[in-house]
């Protein structure tokens, strides 16, 4: 479609209302996939390279935080808590984050994988060296649930006034808006190189693709976007709900009908925090053709279930296509053992071996 700079400056404007801190480096990159596309048979294949937002090793939540926490220090709050699992891209961006802002952080992490998720490895390291407070916890979502609430009663009778992460509709709308603001600047790159695409993929269980969602519309652009949910659960009605909310935030007149959402959790494999054989494929695939790296646990899955609807026919081929890298490479290190299973040994040498130095040059 025609650009339209009066519609990109009214969304920017309504987008810029908002109580927003400085911590990403945007606009992220708009990068190329050339190789990828001709092993996919797609016309173009492009990276949004929200992996690349600014913070250490990054990710997408580092724009959500940008708005959340400044949010929360309009507030005046100067302690932030959350919750979520052991090895989480979200506790361990919102940890340097609160690092960078001078807010305290405290963290309830619930392992998913038992001891494993007691390893000081991967994003539980980066949380700890940010000086993030951390507490593990065994058990059911709703347990954690519990104990974060008695973690911020606990604070606030020391007298911190405590902001508490993701606890309220009006706060995953605040995220929300980031991601709005995303496909805003998708929508210039995309206008600056002359490209209609025709899919957009991400991982994603809620906000990030809520956003996208609404953004997208607003601006009249005609892409699929297609999120795969790292949970094994499809939140078509969860992202209705939040775009509604956000669209309410950001007084913007387009609805998000559940029936719009295209969210897929066919993909997850055993559950949340396990990664799946097409999951690791595509993470080498994606290495050895493009130079870029997935997750276990969030992008490789996506990527996988990409490649699978590609190869069964179950997208338009060719397409032109672009994948939302959310991040999460913190995680690589912390799968190292699945990771490395199907790799083969470092041949090992040395001065003293019979073939002598010259085998090495």
């Amino acid at each position: 479609m025609p650009r339209n700079p009066k519609l990109e400056s009214d969304l920017l404007d309504k987008i810029s209302r908002l109580p927003r801190v400085s911590l990403a480096c945007l606009p992220t990159p708009l990068m190329g996939a050339p190789d990828l596309a001709v092993e996919l048979g797609h016309t173009r294949i492009f990276f949004k390279r929200d992996d690349l937002t600014g913070l250490p090793l990054s990710g997408n939540k580092t724009r959500m935080f940008e708005f959340s926490l400044g949010h929360a220090m309009e507030l005046g709050a100067t302690t932030v808590v959350a919750c979520a699992s052991a090895q989480s891209n979200y506790c361990r961006q919102l940890a340097v984050a609160c690092a960078k802002l001078g807010l305290e952080c405290h963290l309830s992490l619930r392992r998913v994988r038992g001891q494993a998720d007691s390893e000081i490895q991967g994003n539980l390291l980066l949380d700890l060296l940010a000086g993030a407070h951390v507490e593990l916890w065994d058990g059911e979502w709703e347990r954690q649930q519990e104990m974060r609430t008695r973690r911020v009663h606990a604070l606030r009778s020391e007298g911190k006034i405590v902001y508490e992460t993701r606890s309220t509709l009006q706060d995953l709308a605040i995220e929300t808006a980031a991601y709005v603001n995303c496909a805003l600047e998708l929508h210039m790159q995309l206008q600056d190189l002359n490209v209609h695409l025709d899919y957009l993929v991400c991982a994603s269980g809620e906000t990030t693709q809520a956003g996208l969602l609404l953004g997208a519309k607003y601006l009249g652009d005609e892409y699929e976007i297609i999120g795969f949910n790292p949970h094994g659960l499809s939140s078509a009605e969860l992202i209705s709900e939040i775009a509604h909310e956000a669209a309410r935030l950001l007084e913007i007149d387009v609805d998000i009908a559940p029936e719009d959402v295209m969210n897929c959790g066919d993909y997850v494999g055993a559950g949340y925090g396990v990664p799946t054989e097409e999951g690791l494929q595509s993470i080498e695939l994606l290495l050895r053709t493009e130079g870029i790296l997935l997750d276990p646990i969030y992008t490789s899955k996506a990527m996988a279930g990409f490649i699978d609807m590609t190869r069964n026919s179950k997208l338009k081929i060719p397409a032109v296509v672009a994948f939302l890298h959310t991040g999460g490479f913190p995680t690589v290190f912390a799968y190292h053992d699945v990771l490395s299973t199907n790799l083969p040994a470092p041949r090992m040498t040395s001065f003293t071996d019979p073939a002598g130095p010259e085998a090495m040059a």
